[in-house]
């Protein structure tokens, strides 16, 4: 099985974003290929090579006890947004893993996020790191969190 989620991605999104419901579908089936970051419950509003925007409802599921949105579930979404905005954007027999993520939170997160990231594309899958930055904003569109998250790409391995 190839470890490139690039082409998987890109077909996938084209399949069913423009359906009815396509953007929930994708998200759900995102979800079930990567558990840790379908616990959340974000939806995939935008995803083309070098941007994704993704939102996250608030819900008793994702608050903390301050009735905000959880710290992690935060660094969750923006582990999710900028991993997106780099993964669909690799080139064919290429591979990604995070190495590195910091979080500055700004201000107590409630109401509906919106998570964006806007990232140079890879030209070819040689080996080197990139650090992107995905802006978590409130419905205020004021910035309440700020994630760095380091990505190592380089081929996928052979077997």
């Amino acid at each position: 099985m190839p470890q490139s989620i690039g082409p998987l991605l890109r077909q996938q999104w084209q399949k069913t974003a423009s359906k009815p419901g396509g953007k929930w579908l994708f998200s759900k089936l995102l979800g079930k290929m990567v558990p840790y970051t379908g616990s959340i419950g974000a939806t995939i509003q935008t995803l083309e090579p070098g941007h994704c925007v993704v939102t996250l409802n608030d819900r008793r599921k994702v608050r903390n006890h301050l009735k905000s949105i959880h710290a992690i579930a935060l660094c969750n979404l923006g582990e999710m947004v900028t991993g997106m905005a780099l993964m669909n954007s690799l080139p064919d027999k290429t591979r990604g893993i995070l190495t590195g993520i910091s979080v500055e939170y700004l201000k107590k997160a409630r109401g509906l996020l919106t998570a964006e990231c806007r990232c140079d594309i890879p030209s070819d899958n040689s080996e080197r790191e990139y650090e992107l930055t995905g802006e978590i904003r409130d419905a205020e569109n004021e910035v309440v969190t700020v994630v760095k998250a380091r990505w190592l790409i380089g081929p996928e391995k052979e077997k």
